[in-house]
């Protein structure tokens, strides 16, 4: 196949019938030993080393008010929480709103706008590090 080809597949311009990427022969040895790949005891999970270092940020896209409440569970519990209210009416998206004000107020945290319709509720122990800290004076490099 040549690269005009492979690029035209690539984009989905004509079909790929390139079959030489599989390999059948693979999949035979694969599942006719029978046996579960087993992970290494000594791996742990990423989710569970994030819960106990404390590392969780949660994203939450409500259908309307009622989801309201795990919002706020779970930044009770400590994790940022991004909520997503572009799926919803703007009625019920203005009293959510309205909600993760009052909730981060009362837990002394923090509510910033991080897109259109998208809101960062941050706990109080949680510091935003903004991409303007690390740019320099004279632009992405600096030539001087």
């Amino acid at each position: 196949m040549g690269s005009v080809r492979k690029a035209s597949a690539w984009l989905g311009l004509v079909e790929d019938n390139d079959d030489r990427y599989y390999d059948d022969e693979y999949t035979e040895e694969a599942g006719s030993s029978g046996e579960a790949w087993v992970t290494d005891p000594r791996v742990r999970v990423a989710s569970e080393a994030a819960e106990e270092q404390g590392r969780r940020i949660a994203t939450v896209t409500p259908d309307g008010f009622r989801d309201a409440r795990g919002i706020g569970e779970l930044f009770r519990e400590g994790v940022p929480v991004i909520v997503n209210l572009t799926s919803m009416e703007p009625g019920d998206a203005k009293r959510v709103v309205d909600f993760a004000a009052g909730l981060t107020f009362g837990l002394r945290g923090s509510i910033e706008r991080v897109a259109t319709r998208v809101f960062l509720l941050t706990p109080a122990d949680t510091e935003i590090v903004s991409g303007e800290a690390g740019r320099t004076a004279g632009g992405f490099f600096n030539q001087s």
